[in-house]
């Protein structure tokens, strides 16, 4: 299948740049060198596409010499095997992408469906993305962690920091059931429970702006565990952002300053993924679908303890390793995840 056209109007665009910076001074090289460097993967892979396209009618045009067929044919072979892998990339390169791909994220987790059980796998998932985030060298900042007396969480929110998070972790997104014997369970009966889990993508003060106008801000004392107060002051906060109805309350932190700083970055970010869900009724109707309202019935994934099974049910993947998930190694779930994509959007391409 041939390459699409426009293959050859972005090379040519990328031999316009080369030329403009040799000339261009002051902040057009910034400006003119990022556009090129978008660019560069593409040319790289173009470039190498071609040069095996060459190889490759060299190599045809040899099998007519005696003397050279043996080794005509053994480079003919390779490149033909090698050539639409990389076509496929070439093209995946070429799909529009999600301008929040390269972006940190903010994490946010909450128990649904299973009381205790649920608060407490909220806390294990919790944990298990904080591992995934520390392997991949990402810096995973704690804003919220409500916990309970049992060791579970009400709500767990966490900023995750570093290059492509928002791409890795967004088909997170969704009720996450399990499956197991609770520790409190004294029958040895198999309970079911769910969890949510939003991820956003990071938004930044240019993205979003917040009018102080529209938002209400409460101050209260913050609690622990149980109900016991943890501090003597009004140092948790909760801020209503007016016109969208979104409410983020943070506690974490003893100064009601910093609570103040951590919950307008969850709310720039909740603003940020209501805009881009309004932008785009597609993307909004999948996300929506997906995370649902923690009901048993609506769920991406299942952890069951059990059998020791992960099933994701968006592709039918079942790995038998649920202790090795549980520690967050997630990189085989969300590749599985991300080829699925990739594939979907291939084929929407043509």
């Amino acid at each position: 299948m041939p390459l699409p056209e426009s293959l050859d109007r972005m090379m040519l665009r990328a031999a316009e740049l080369r030329a403009a910076l040799d000339n261009a001074s002051g902040a057009e090289i910034g400006a003119l060198a990022k556009e090129l460097s978008s660019l560069d993967p593409l040319v790289e892979k173009v470039a190498e596409y071609r040069a095996l396209e060459k190889t490759q009618a060299e190599a045809e045009a040899l099998l007519a010499d005696p003397e050279m067929r043996e080794l005509a044919e053994a480079e003919l072979d390779q490149a033909r095997a090698r050539l639409p892998a990389m076509e496929r990339a070439i093209r995946l390169m070429l799909l529009p992408r999600d301008a929040a791909d390269e972006r940190s994220a903010i994490l946010e987790i909450r128990p649904a469906a299973g009381g205790d059980e649920a608060g407490l796998f909220a806390a294990e998932l919790f944990r298990a993305y904080q591992r995934y985030a520390e392997s991949r060298g990402w810096r995973f900042s704690v804003l919220e962690y409500d916990e309970n007396e049992l060791g579970g969480v009400k709500g767990a929110t966490a900023e995750i920091e570093g290059q492509g998070v928002f791409a890795r972790l967004k088909f997170e997104i969704g009720v996450h059931r399990v499956q197991r014997v609770p520790a409190t369970e004294n029958q040895g009966r198999i309970h079911t429970s769910t969890v949510t889990v939003a991820v956003l993508p990071q938004a930044e003060e240019v993205d979003v702006q917040v009018d102080d106008k529209d938002l209400r801000v409460d101050t209260y004392r913050a609690s622990g565990a149980g109900g016991q107060h943890v501090n003597k002051t009004d140092s948790a906060v909760r801020i209503t952002h007016l016109p969208t109805g979104i409410v983020v309350a943070m506690q974490e932190e003893k100064s009601q300053h910093k609570n103040r700083a951590k919950a307008m970055k969850v709310l720039r970010a909740r603003i940020f993924d209501a805009q881009r869900q309004a932008a785009d009724s597609a993307r909004a109707a999948d996300r929506r679908s997906q995370v649902g309202t923690g009901d048993r019935s609506e769920r991406i994934r299942t952890y069951n303890f059990p059998q020791g099974r992960v099933t994701d049910h968006r592709i039918g993947l079942t790995l038998h390793k649920i202790e090795r998930v549980m520690l967050g190694e997630l990189d085989e779930i969300i590749e599985a995840l991300t080829a699925e994509d990739e594939a979907q959007r291939l084929a929407a391409e043509g």
